[in-house]
């Protein structure tokens, strides 16, 4: 964690929630995006109150923090466990507050959310983790099924797979002289001459999702059983299949996702399937099941070319600078196993097929 991530948060900052500038702060760094701190404060009772007082990225407009008080109140009206914001002494939902960054003054948006106590995990190492996972979801998405609501925040592009396709033939277009050039091109290449024939899901119907389920942002009790999701952030409505392809690529492949060779573990698949239908198969069409395996191949093919093309452009929110000598060194080993996820999930569909047509049957 770099000096400015765990730099505290501005008293200006944790006095609007009444917090006491000596009050213990830990740094949370898991996260890539938002700057994140459990920080409590005194109260009458014999525990503190704990909080996840976090910085957000600019990548989120203030408005998110709307999106997520008003779904976080109706999982809560469904009897669901879930973080809720937490207002400063004032009734606000957030704090904008200035910050000098060189020559420039920056409003950075802060926001305090209730801590739940639980777990998370980087990876699932049995089938009932991920039939957990599944059920946990599958609650989730019953919750909201009812749910109306229009957000106030909303994500440009996301799962715009053509577009990251035509960012990818850019990078190789502009970035020729990139010293990993030759080993992004040989990745792109096979990539590319398969866009056509990706899935297409513009004609689902898009349902309210948490839009970010990877393994990290679910929350697991002691004893295993799933408790609740976090990094709401991303809420908004997509495809069914995108939601869960998403998820089951990032559930069901045991290796981190800069790591070759990567594949799915058919065994969590199928309980992570079968968790998720026990809750939820009553709210899911026979058209969206179907086209599950159609999700998980097109998210894995988008993210390799997303990566690719950050490996030559040098962007993306975070990488490991303790693994890898630059930005775009983590992002092509990225794109690479992405892209041997997305040809395995090829390779096996008729069976992960066969798993998704029992669950649901």
């Amino acid at each position: 964690m770099s000096d400015e991530q765990s730099s505290p948060p501005p008293r200006e900052v944790l006095a609007r929630y009444r917090v006491e500038p000596t009050a213990p702060i830990t740094p949370i760094a898991t996260g890539l995006i938002n700057r994140t701190f459990v920080v409590e404060r005194a109260q009458s009772g014999d525990a503190p109150d704990k909080l996840v007082l976090q910085e957000l990225h600019p990548v989120f407009g203030a408005s998110v923090n709307e999106d997520i008080d008003a779904i976080t109140t109706h999982l809560a009206a469904k009897g669901m466990v879930t973080p809720r914001m937490v207002r400063t002494e004032d009734g606000a939902l957030f704090v904008e507050h200035a910050t000098t960054q060189g020559d420039e003054t920056v409003q950075k948006v802060w926001r305090a959310q209730t801590f739940i106590e639980a777990r998370s995990v980087d990876r699932f190492d049995d089938p009932e983790q991920a039939r957990e996972a599944g059920a946990l979801v599958g609650r989730f998405h019953v919750a909201v099924d009812d749910l109306e609501y229009a957000y106030r925040h909303t994500r440009t592009g996301v799962h715009d797979t053509q577009a990251h396709l035509r960012k990818l033939a850019r990078a190789l277009d502009e970035k020729r002289d990139h010293p990993l050039y030759e080993q992004v091109f040989a990745e792109a290449s096979p990539l590319l001459a398969r866009a056509a024939g990706l899935p297409d899901f513009s004609k689902i119907a898009p349902r309210h999702v948490h839009g970010d389920l990877k393994v990290s942002n679910l929350l697991f009790d002691d004893g295993g059983r799933g408790v609740c999701l976090v990094d709401l952030d991303t809420l908004g409505t997509m495809a069914w299949p995108l939601e869960m392809g998403d998820a089951l690529r990032s559930w069901t492949n045991p290796r981190k996702e800069d790591v070759t060779p990567a594949s799915v573990d058919v065994e969590l698949f199928a309980a992570a399937v079968m968790g998720y239908a026990s809750e939820a198969k009553d709210v899911i069409d026979d058209d969206e099941s179907a086209r599950l395996v159609d999700g998980m191949y097109l998210i894995a093919s988008e993210l390799s070319a997303r990566f690719l093309a950050d490996a030559l452009f040098e962007s993306y929110f975070g990488w490991d600078s303790a693994r890898y000598a630059t930005r775009g060194a983590h992002n092509l080993a990225r794109g690479v196993a992405m892209h041997d996820l997305a040809r395995n999930i090829f390779d096996v569909r008729a069976s992960l097929e066969e798993i998704v047509a029992l669950a649901f049957s």
